[in-house]
């Protein structure tokens, strides 16, 4: 199974300008594999671009990948850190 978390760090990282702030958490529910991104504010708009496209792009590659497991991939960007 490709390390999708690593994949994750390796695309957003150079996208933002606090990239010690990443923090990417995944929960498993029946139906998906969620990874949430947790960013700075200032990062949100880099990470989703105009008219959604940068991220738009980044869940293009992660989908294409396959789970060993039926579950779907999910995206999901988080601007607050709980």
């Amino acid at each position: 199974m490709p390390n999708i978390e690593t994949l994750l760090t390796t695309i957003v990282q150079p996208l933002i300008k606090f990239p010690d702030q990443l923090e990417i958490q995944i929960e498993e529910t029946d139906d998906f594999i969620e990874y949430h991104l947790h960013l700075n504010p200032e990062d949100i708009g880099r990470v989703i671009g105009r008219k959604g496209r940068v991220i738009r792009s980044i869940r293009t590659i992660i989908y294409s990948i396959r789970n060993a497991s039926d579950k779907r991939t999910k995206i999901i960007v988080n601007d607050d850190k709980e």
